[in-house]
This record gives C-alpha cells, structure tokens and sequence, in this order.
C-alpha cells in the first residue's frame, strides 16, 4: 500500500451541526457536512451530507451520502445515496445511484456507468453552467 493512498483517507474535514458558512470548500480527503453551507463543495474523496444539514452550493467528490437538504448540483464520480430524509433541488450526474423510498429529487438525474456517457454528461452540465452563468448578462444588456 503506498504512502498516497493512506493520506487520501487520513485528511478529513467537518462542519458541525451548529456551524454556519459561507464560502467554497475543496479538500483533500473525507469530508462530513453537518451544518449550514452557502457555497459550493469539491472533495477529492467521500462527502456526507448530514440528516440536519442545508446546503445552496454545487457538491462534488467520488463517494457521496446527502441526508439532508442539498439545493444545487451533484457530481458524483463513483456512486451517489441519497437518504430517505433528503430533499435535492438540482441535476445529478453519477455512476451509481442509490435513492431511499422518502426522498425528494428535483431535477435532471443522469447515471453513466460507461466513461463515453460519464464523459458527455459532465461536458454537457459544464455548457449548461456557463450558459447559465451568461444569462443574467444578457438579461440585463438587452432590457435597458
């Protein structure tokens, strides 16, 4: 086993039930989401979404539990639970997907096991993003 794959496991981040935050989060490891987040998260391992949590941001890691309320994207790149008390406002893209009886999706769900469709998938939202992104502009230099 080499040194790398140990330290992938041993960086872990948490953000506690009672913690508030506002801002993007990238880390390196296994990362537990308790509290209130604003902001997008990117891990480059598993990510869990507390029961109690609420999150407006775009999450993605390689392994991720959502048990709470998630409004945003979902990339997951290994597999996806989305727990019997969660809600999702948003579109999903994942290899795997496991959705409890009681959740709540809403939004477009793409699961691509194969690389040719993982790989589309993932060109698609970013186009979809930066369209997204570009509206507003266009909104406003066009109404005035």
């Amino acid at each position: 086993m080499s040194s790398r794959k140990n330290s992938d496991f041993s960086i872990n981040t948490i953000i506690g039930p009672n913690t508030s935050l506002q801002g993007d989060i990238e880390t390196g490891g296994f990362t537990r989401i308790d509290g209130s987040i604003r902001g997008n998260v990117h891990a480059k391992g598993r990510i869990v979404i507390g029961e109690k949590a609420r999150m407006r941001g775009n999450i993605s890691g390689t392994a991720i539990t959502i048990g709470g309320v998630v409004y945003g994207n979902i990339i997951a790149r290994e597999s996806l639970v989305i727990l019997s008390t969660a809600l999702v406002l948003g579109d999903i893209i994942t290899r795997r997907i496991q959705a409890d009886e009681g959740c709540l999706i809403h939004g477009r769900v793409a699961v691509c096991p194969e690389e040719e469709h993982w790989n589309r998938a993932l060109s698609e939202n970013k186009d979809a993003q930066g369209v997204k992104a570009a509206l507003p502009h266009f909104s406003k230099s066009h109404h005035g």
